[in-house]
């Protein structure tokens, strides 16, 4: 597993709307989860994870809706109670290395 902090990975450098900063989110907790494959992690756990030292609202529900979005583009899915990649994002991950 990878230690790298996904929350700096240099996307959207400095996000100037609220759809830029939510696709940051996106892209690091995508590459979160992929980079921890095959890790299991609960919502919760991911939000922890991305947040390290930060405990508030806006944070945390900043991952969960990330999670939400990846989850209905079919990045993500849930399986009893944990987050993980789908094979289409894992393919994907293998492809961009």
């Amino acid at each position: 597993m990878s230690c790298d902090n996904h929350m700096d990975r240099g996307l959207v450098p400095d996000p100037s709307t609220p759809a830029d900063a939510d696709r940051k989110v996106e892209w690091a907790v995508l590459g979160h989860l992929l980079d921890a494959n095959p890790d299991r992690f609960t919502i919760p756990e991911v939000s922890r994870a991305m947040n390290a030292g930060k405990a508030d609202f806006g944070s945390e529900d900043a991952v969960e809706r990330a999670i939400r979005q990846l989850v209905g583009a079919g990045l993500l899915h849930c399986c009893g109670g944990f987050i993980l990649p789908t094979r289409a994002a894992l393919y994907y991950w293998r492809l961009a290395e």
